[in-house]
């Protein structure tokens, strides 16, 4: 059986018209993870200056609508600032930006977070840096602990129940519905 699940305005808008889509070439960093458990993935591109300043960040996503929107909002709330600001991005910055996520999607906040960071873990070694909090990226998000954060850790049987968004954006995990940018617009 179905669920329907509640997104605010911001998401839809982030889903419907997702900003920074695409690949950066000879990227600055490059991070990728996902969630085996809901089957999504999430790849950050860098391009970072010499002052260390973020010129340019794209996104390439397999997943929900969700997974789509905190994409689209993580690279908005990065773009432009430092190294160090952007490695201050959470979770819960993202969830806020697009005015909340149902529970059962949080985890999508979460791959934006990791995402972002995987990318600045990229940079730093590529560049023998030493970045002050800064943690090894994680290829699935259940391996971070996120008990400090308050996150939870695993998700449910529901956070995996088939889902689709309102006004007909029906999410997909199927691979032939997914261009090769893993991203598709709703109704393509």
């Amino acid at each position: 059986m179905s669920q329907i699940i509640e997104y605010s305005e911001k998401v839809m808008d982030h889903f419907h018209h997702p900003r920074n889509v695409g690949e950066i070439e000879n990227a600055s960093g490059v991070g990728t993870v996902g969630n085996a458990r809901c089957g999504d993935i999430m790849r950050i591109y860098l391009d970072i200056d010499e002052n260390r300043m973020i010129k340019d960040c794209r996104f390439k996503t397999f997943g929900c609508g969700a997974a789509v929107a905190t994409s689209s909002m993580a690279t908005e709330l990065i773009k432009g600032k430092s190294v160090e600001e952007a490695l201050k991005l959470t979770n819960k910055a993202v969830q806020e930006a697009l005015g909340g996520l149902p529970a059962v999607k949080v985890h999508c906040s979460l791959l934006a977070e990791e995402a972002v960071h995987a990318a600045l873990w990229d940079y730093a070694k590529k560049n023998n840096l030493q970045l002050e909090g800064l943690k090894p990226p994680v290829n699935d998000i259940e391996e971070r602990d996120r008990s400090a954060e308050g996150s939870p850790e695993t998700h449910s049987a529901e956070d995996t129940a088939e889902t689709h968004s309102p006004e007909g954006a029906a999410e997909t995990h199927s691979p032939e519905d997914t261009p090769e940018t893993f991203y598709a617009k709703p109704g393509e």
